[in-house]
């Protein structure tokens, strides 16, 4: 799955590039939205994200491509890899910004944790 975001003057630090807290609830928001719409009707909560490193810093208005793929699935948990680049007409491979495991876990109802497929 693909998604974008715009980067705006809200997004930026004291230095005014992207701070870094925005991108990771992009990542997340975004892999979350991958979550959902491969397991409809189920509940799931962020336990974990893997090794976090910025690669580059991102300017004011630059657009974001998140691209978001299924890593592994377990009983109760399902984790995505997400990378992201500044997306630009000009560029044909674009170099990764940043990349991470995002891992999230099923809950029932009552917030306990459940299985994935039943």
């Amino acid at each position: 799955m693909q998604n974008y975001q715009l980067v705006l003057t809200e997004h930026l630090n004291h230095y005014g590039y992207l701070f870094g807290g925005a991108l990771l609830k992009w990542v997340d928001e975004s892999a979350y939205i991958c979550a959902r719409l491969e397991h409809p009707g189920k509940c799931f909560v962020t336990v974990g994200m893997d090794k976090v490193s910025y690669k580059k810093r991102v300017e004011l208005g630059s657009v974001l491509l998140f691209n978001v793929e299924k890593e592994r699935v377990g009983t109760t948990s399902v984790t995505y890899r997400v990378a992201v680049s500044v997306a630009s007409p000009q560029q044909d491979g674009i170099p990764e910004i940043f990349s991470t495991l995002v891992t999230f876990v099923c809950l029932d109802k009552d917030g306990n944790k459940c299985p994935i497929n039943g």
